[in-house]
């Protein structure tokens, strides 16, 4: 398994009128953490895109357990479980400032030939850097 912890503050502009964070913008914050992820493994996401792979999001769960508000410095948690194939799979959980789990959620992504429109397998040198950063960690 990876994990990954990412902090980012709620901005004004992400709440609305209750200072909850709009529901809309969590996708925006799991994007981020994933972008982090792999760069914390080793290869920035440009990177991937720069060897003519892009990688849609196909499927994107989300629970609300508790709102996200304004002002507050939330960690996400992000995961990868499973080796990737064609698709790679991504589950995070959201923590507030008293590190209550606030939301979890989970994204799979295809791995895309930018040239073909294809899907393909994870290009080797993303398996390589994850397979060397594959930690076991039991809950």
């Amino acid at each position: 398994m990876i994990h990954t912890t990412h902090s980012i503050r709620v901005r004004y502009g992400e709440t609305d009128p209750m200072k909850y964070v709009y529901y809309g913008n969590y996708a925006e914050y799991f994007e981020v953490a994933r972008v982090e992820l792999f760069r914390s493994i080793g290869m920035s996401y440009n990177e991937i895109e720069n060897q003519g792979i892009w990688l849609p999001v196909s499927e994107y769960k989300i629970k609300y357990l508790k709102p996200a508000l304004y002002d507050q410095n939330l960690e996400i948690h992000t995961y990868i479980k499973k080796i990737p194939g064609v698709k790679i799979e991504f589950e995070y959980e959201i923590y507030n400032e008293e590190h209550i789990k606030i939301t979890e959620a989970s994204t799979t992504l295809f791995f895309l030939e930018a040239k073909t429109g294809k899907i393909i397998k994870c290009p080797e040198a993303l398996m390589k850097l994850i397979e060397q950063n594959w930690k076991e960690e039991k809950f």
